[in-house]
């Protein structure tokens, strides 16, 4: 399996961090059963973070050829305040600005990215997964419409208006479709796509080595419908 994660302007870099060392993790103890990259849409550059001015280099471009698993973190920005107008005075190229993680969240559908991402969805030989934010690039790009998906739990009513089927869950399964909610789930999610992808013995190495124990249930599609607790 070889995943690609997807860097943009403003990425939230626990959203990064967290699924890229659990997979790298996951490689090593699979022989190099797995792998795993920085990319971007714009292709090799340093992609500035929204946390104090955090870089990280892609790699190279995202490569729908060789991707197995493209993966899409969230953004790092102020919450705001309901109603708030963010200030169109601070530029975006302003290494000081404090911007909503909605505005930067949203600056990704004027790039390359939302194309990208409709044709991996559209692609069965490719997993999309997203951590916090990132189903939201997805859903505002009109790419989750009937999807069952979660996300960072400030943003589930925005996910819910863009057509998608909201899950309050902390990994949510949706076959070539994977979610994770909250910053702290890409450690859950990544467990999880290494549990899934390549077997639950991978997965409870990595996990033991990181001293990390899995939260919740994955959700799925599956069963019996529960009746009201």
């Amino acid at each position: 399996m070889h995943a690609q994660i997807v860097l943009f302007d403003g990425f939230d870099p626990l959203d990064v961090i967290a699924p890229y060392e659990v997979l790298y993790a996951g490689g090593t103890a699979s022989d190099g059963a797995v792998t795993v990259e920085l990319v971007s849409a714009e292709g090799s550059r340093e992609v500035t973070s929204g946390t104090g001015g955090l870089t990280l280099r892609a790699t190279g471009a995202v490569d729908l050829e060789r991707a197995d698993l493209l993966l899409v973190p969230g953004a790092s920005g102020r919450v705001g305040e309901p109603g708030e107008v963010p200030d169109e005075e601070t530029g975006a190229d302003d290494p000081e600005r404090d911007e909503l993680s909605a505005v930067l969240l949203a600056r990704t559908l004027t790039t390359g990215l939302p194309a990208l991402l409709g044709r991996a969805m559209d692609d069965p030989g490719i997993t999309v997964a997203t951590v916090c934010g990132g189903s939201l690039v997805l859903a505002m790009a009109g790419l989750l419409e009937g999807r069952h998906a979660t996300t960072h739990h400030l943003g589930l009513d925005l996910l819910d208006a863009t057509g998608a089927h909201m899950v309050r869950a902390r990994v949510v399964d949706d076959g070539d479709l994977v979610t994770g909610a909250g910053v702290t789930s890409g450690l859950d999610l990544g467990l999880y796509l290494l549990e899934r992808e390549v077997g639950p013995r991978i997965a409870h190495a990595v996990e033991e080595l990181f001293a990390h124990e899995r939260r919740g249930t994955v959700w799925r599609a599956q069963g019996p419908a529960p009746a009201a607790l």
